[in-house]
């Protein structure tokens, strides 16, 4: 067990073991034993024999969705009722506990049909639990996988969780999950006057920070309302660092079906915030782009509802585009694609949405395509930020 003081005086609780780790779980009625060596990745949630004892004889909360898995496969859910631990609530986040509602669709609360647990939405009437939610809780767990982007709102639903549990006086475990695009730091720094629920805190669009390593630095940065500090305890991984390749079990979102996807994520989101359609209502979804108004090519595709897109973007037109499902791995915020997809549009007044600047977290990117500087001088003017990001991070990471 590791302690330390952030900046505050706030006492972090950090339960650590970086030795091989051997356990037994309970799957299917068999008694299932999972060896994990140190050239292998354990997620928190594995990492178990560190949180049960803090969860025995307590009554719970949980937040997370489908992608609370453990090794083996078993939902953390079922796994905690395995291990007899009393979970009062579930809660969850956008796309709802299964992960299968759309991007932005409203999520209603309801109950699990398996459990019979009271699922609550945070991506519905509210999005931060409310007082008489947290009723009758000892202890709220977080167990979700982020994919690195400031706009990808499971960090978002992360502060109000942290700010709810303050405002409650209950302790927050944080079961800490690898960043698929750890390694990567880089896009505009969010200006204040720009927060919103797809960005809350002045970071760049790649953060580069695993869940439990950004829950530190909401605390220390003095994010919460009322500079609040949240009391936590991160249940880190093990075998992990930022330099290491990590492909997720399960897809942490409807339209984020593999790798390519979640590698090409924030670079194609912020043309969600344009004309373009990011292949939502296709197989390969953030792996193209593509409209009606771009000029025709060789490739094209025509969007039709499925799931996780029940009212695509053009659905039923033919887009024409660019393939990326073979592209090289990224290893920054690529603008390539955004850039010339604005210069080929022909009326380029209806190019950008008022969503752009969101995502974008700033006026300017938008204001420097449209002035046509070159992608060299926009990544110039986010060196400085960037760089006093770097610095601030490095106080938070628990990960080399």
């Amino acid at each position: 067990m590791a302690k330390f003081l952030n900046k505050n005086g706030l006492l972090v609780t950090m339960l650590v073991s970086l030795t091989t780790l051997s356990y037994s779980v309970i799957a299917n009625g068999k008694n299932t034993t999972i060896a994990n060596s140190y050239s292998n990745i354990s997620t928190g949630a594995d990492n178990f024999e560190k949180y049960l004892p803090l969860l025995k004889d307590k009554t719970i909360g949980i937040v997370t969705n489908q992608t609370g898995i453990l090794t083996n496969k078993v939902h953390l859910v079922d796994f905690l009722l395995e291990k007899q631990i009393a979970i009062q609530t579930i809660f969850a986040p956008e796309h709802g506990f299964r992960g299968i509602a759309d991007a932005g669709e409203h999520v209603i609360d309801a109950k699990d049909t398996k459990t019979g647990l009271p699922i609550i939405s945070l991506y519905g009437e509210n999005r931060k639990p409310k007082a008489e939610q947290l009723k009758g809780i000892d202890v709220l767990v977080f167990d979700l996988q982020d994919v690195g982007a400031r706009f990808y709102t499971y960090i978002s639903t992360l502060h109000y969780v942290m700010e709810a549990c303050t405002e409650s006086n209950i302790p927050l475990i944080i079961l800490d999950r690898p960043n698929p695009n750890g390694a990567i730091i880089d896009g505009p720094i969010l200006e204040k006057e720009f927060t919103s629920f797809v960005g809350m805190h002045p970071i760049p669009i790649l953060h580069g920070m695993t869940i439990g390593e950004y829950a530190q630095m909401i605390n220390g940065e003095d994010w919460l309302k009322n500079s609040a500090q949240s009391k936590l305890t991160i249940i880190p991984c093990i075998n992990y660092n930022h330099k290491i390749h990590y492909s997720l079990p399960v897809k942490p979102s409807p339209n984020l079906p593999n790798d390519q996807s979640i590698n090409l994520y924030a670079s194609l989101c912020l043309f969600e915030g344009t004309n373009i359609s990011v292949g939502r209502g296709t197989e390969t979804q953030f792996q193209i782009y593509g409209s009606p108004f771009l000029p025709k090519s060789k490739f094209y595709f025509t969007p039709k509802p499925n799931f996780g897109a029940k009212e695509p973007l053009y659905n039923g037109q033919v887009c024409y585009g660019e393939d990326l499902t073979t592209y090289k791995k990224l290893h920054q915020l690529e603008l390539q694609w955004l850039i010339s997809a604005y210069k080929m549009t022909n009326d380029k007044t209806k190019f950008f949405n008022t969503f752009f600047t969101k995502l974008a977290g700033t006026k300017k990117l938008q204001q420097q395509i449209e002035n046509g500087t070159s992608e060299k001088n926009i990544r110039k003017s986010w060196e400085k930020g960037l760089k006093d990001f770097k610095i601030k991070r490095a106080k938070y990471l628990i990960y080399q």
